[in-house]
C-alpha cells in the first residue's frame, strides 16, 4: 500500500491505537476510551484533520522527489554524444 492509498481516517485511527505505547515511554495514562469508535466525534474529527494535513505534506514531499528524478536517466540509459 502506498501513501496515495491511505485515507486520513485510516491514519488517524492507527495513530490512536499507537497511544497504547505511552506507558512504555513513561507517559502518564490518560483517561481515554479504549476504542476509536468510543471517542467523541469532535476528537475524531480533529485527529482526521491532522492526519489529512500529514498525508498532504508527505504526498508533496514524494511528488517533489519524483519530479527531481525525472530529469535524470536511469542507470545504463544515458545517451552520450555530441
Amino acid at each position: 500500500m502506498s501513501i496515495q492509498e491511505v485515507s486520513a481516517e485510516q491514519l488517524a485511527e492507527v495513530f490512536y491505537h499507537y497511544q497504547a505505547l505511552a506507558p512504555d515511554f513513561a507517559c502518564e495514562k490518560q483517561s481515554t476510551p479504549e476504542s476509536w469508535d468510543e471517542l467523541p466525534e469532535e476528537t475524531r474529527k480533529r485527529a482526521v484533520a491532522a492526519a489529512r494535513l500529514a498525508l498532504l505534506e508527505l504526498r508533496s514531499i514524494t511528488t517533489e522527489v519524483e519530479e527531481s528524478k525525472r530529469y535524470f536517466a536511469k542507470p545504463g540509459e544515458a545517451e552520450w554524444g555530441c
